[in-house]
């Protein structure tokens, strides 16, 4: 990562709630955070953190109740979902936990469909789906449905299907939580590849120390506080 980056993500002082059972339950306090170009930063914490609630907000899943987001330095105000929409079909993919793969489609057509609702040209999709499933290891394995491979090889679809539309930002939960050490391995070095050659910027929220140890930062969370901690030298 260049130390001299620009944030692509910067949050000033969000803060979200929910009520559950007639309780407020609040899940991010005046959060600030940058989040720079090429950057693999760790979100860590317990569960109930808000470490979900702020991957969310990053992807634009979801609106904070205060305080301002700027997405690429341009503010993104909380109503405009038209551009919200926009930039989390044309610039961010989703690692998610549960992988959220569609059952009836094979690995090929997941890692495709991204693809086709941005209108990319067939030849164009052949290409990009073909080398994203060779980086995660999958090659040959484009026609087996989700129901005839492993959690981690369901896993390593969720990451090319992610990767796949050459995305500025990669938010992911718990990315090698299902996979084994040499797969971890793999995907680890594919990030830092995606991010250090293509700027690629990554926000991880794992407990996995094989995860940890090849990431530029890593900030805790704990009851909807973020802390930030030391960025390391790679």
């Amino acid at each position: 990562m260049n130390a001299a980056a620009e944030p692509l993500m910067s949050l000033r002082g969000i803060s979200k709630s929910f009520t559950l059972g007639g309780n407020t339950i609040h899940a991010l306090r005046n959060v600030d955070l940058a989040v720079l170009r090429g950057e693999i930063a760790a979100i860590t914490g317990p569960s109930g953190s808000g470490k979900s609630t702020l991957l969310n907000l990053c992807g634009l899943l979801d609106t904070a109740d205060g305080g301002e987001m700027l997405y690429a330095g341009q503010p993104l105000p909380a109503a405009d979902d038209a551009r919200k929409t926009l930039l989390r079909r044309q610039t961010i993919g989703f690692v998610f936990q549960s992988f959220n793969l569609v059952p009836v489609m094979n690995a090929y057509d997941n890692v495709d469909f991204p693809l086709y609702l941005l209108g990319v040209p067939a030849a164009e999709r052949v290409r990009r789906v073909n080398g994203a499933l060779e980086r995660v290891g999958l090659a040959g394995l484009g026609k087996h449905r989700p129901d005839q491979l492993s959690g981690g090889q369901r896993q390593r679809v969720a990451i090319a299907r992610a990767i796949v539309k050459h995305p500025q930002l990669v938010i992911a939960d718990e990315p090698t939580a299902n996979l084994d050490a040499a797969t971890a391995a793999q995907i680890i070095a594919l990030m830092k590849d995606l991010a250090h050659e293509h700027g690629t910027t990554f926000l991880v929220a794992t407990h996995d120390d094989r995860m940890l140890g090849h990431c530029d930062r890593a900030l805790a969370l704990a009851d909807g506080v973020l802390l930030e901690g030391a960025r390391h030298a790679h």
